[in-house]
């Protein structure tokens, strides 16, 4: 049923293998590089030139064609404009996500769908589905489900937690059951060392080395704040911007001989909340509620019948899974977590879990912390 297959070829070790397995498997591999980031706009920073260098030599090792498209406008009105948009009112916004669900699952699919004429696309997240990691068991007549990847280190359905059914049904992720280490060992052996021993991309890819609250100055108008200890009221520093400051995140005041941390941003009078010492109670919590979810498969039934829903979650790709019970409400859920979380922060994704699948996610809301002044 599916022959040809367009891959999303990053430049990575990651995609390359996929589109060497892909091969091996006799499917008509095309890859596709990927451009979402104006590179001459000296705001921003992109690495697509070495980049496109490494896809352009694994694709010629693999003798498969290489085109190069350009989401630069789609990029800029459906991830970076709301990125902005979300920093502005205090909110730490996830663009991977984001990019996923617009760009990577919806612009390119239909890119390659409609210009290229394949049957399904590929890349080389780690992730898996119901259907296989090559679709061998897909079912026109059922939906598909988005299933955590052999190697849980290394776990990407976080990050697809927004992503679409209708492109999810015909998409392949080839390393599904491959450990990361495996993946490198077969690049090596295929001749692939350009990408074998390559670096994984961390961060917001378009910022790059840049520190963030540098490279935000240039879109966002500074206006200065105060930082204030939510334990005494006493103001203990200055800021030039809530949008450059996260929830948990250390603020380096000087004159102070304790560490602070950032707990509350108050958009009315631009000053950010602070508490001294990591652990402070107030930045740890266990309740939250969310904007309407997107669910990957289907509403679960217990939701669907206004009862609790007892799964997983995690707002972070990082860290643990953590159970929860879960309500719906009137404009969202409603997460009530079994243990305290770090740091739980609005505008990030709530991404629930029910044992290897992941069913979907929301947008975090409110955060209901164990201290409130």
């Amino acid at each position: 049923m599916f022959k040809k297959i367009a891959v999303g070829i990053s430049g990575g070790v990651d995609s390359a293998v996929a589109a060497l397995l892909l091969k091996r498997a006799n499917y008509q591999v095309q890859g596709v590089f990927m451009r979402n980031w104006d590179g001459n706009y000296e705001a921003g920073f992109c690495t697509d030139d070495k980049d496109f260098e490494d896809a352009t030599f694994v694709c010629r090792k693999l003798d498969i064609p290489l085109h190069r498209v350009h989401f630069i406008k789609e990029y800029w009105n459906e991830v970076f404009s709301v990125v902005l948009r979300e920093y502005e009112t205090g909110l730490t916004p996830n663009p991977d996500i984001l990019c996923n669900r617009y760009i990577k699952f919806d612009s390119f699919f239909e890119h390659c769908r409609n210009n290229l004429a394949v049957d399904a696309i590929a890349t080389g997240h780690y992730a898996n589905t119901s259907f296989g990691p090559f679709l061998e068991n897909y079912n026109d007549n059922e939906d598909v489900r988005l299933l955590q990847p052999l190697d849980k280190h290394k776990d990407q359905t976080f990050f697809l937690s927004q992503v679409k059914q209708f492109s999810l049904r015909k998409c392949m992720f080839p390393i599904a059951n491959l450990l990361k280490s495996e993946v490198r060992d077969i690049a090596r052996k295929e001749g692939l060392l350009q990408v074998a021993n390559k670096r994984d991309s961390t961060g917001i890819c378009f910022i790059g080395k840049r520190r963030f609250q540098d490279f935000i100055e240039d879109f966002i108008q500074t206006r200065k704040g105060f930082f204030i200890d939510i334990d005494t009221g006493h103001t203990v520093g200055e800021h030039s911007g809530i949008h450059k400051w996260t929830v948990g995140q250390r603020c380096c005041l000087s004159s102070w001989k304790d560490a602070y941390f950032v707990f509350k941003k108050d958009l009315n009078t631009n000053n950010i909340y602070v508490v001294p010492g990591t652990s402070h109670p107030a930045l740890w919590s266990n309740f939250c509620t969310t904007e309407n979810p997107h669910w990957i498969y289907k509403e679960p039934y217990e939701l669907i019948n206004n009862g609790v829903l007892h799964c997983s979650f995690r707002f972070q790709h990082t860290k643990p899974l953590v159970q929860c019970r879960v309500l719906k409400n009137y404009e969202g859920l409603t997460i009530l977590l079994q243990n305290n979380l770090r740091a739980v922060t609005e505008g990030q994704f709530g991404v629930l879990y029910n044992n290897s699948e992941c069913l979907g996610s929301a947008k975090i809301k409110n955060v209901c912390h164990n201290l409130i002044y």
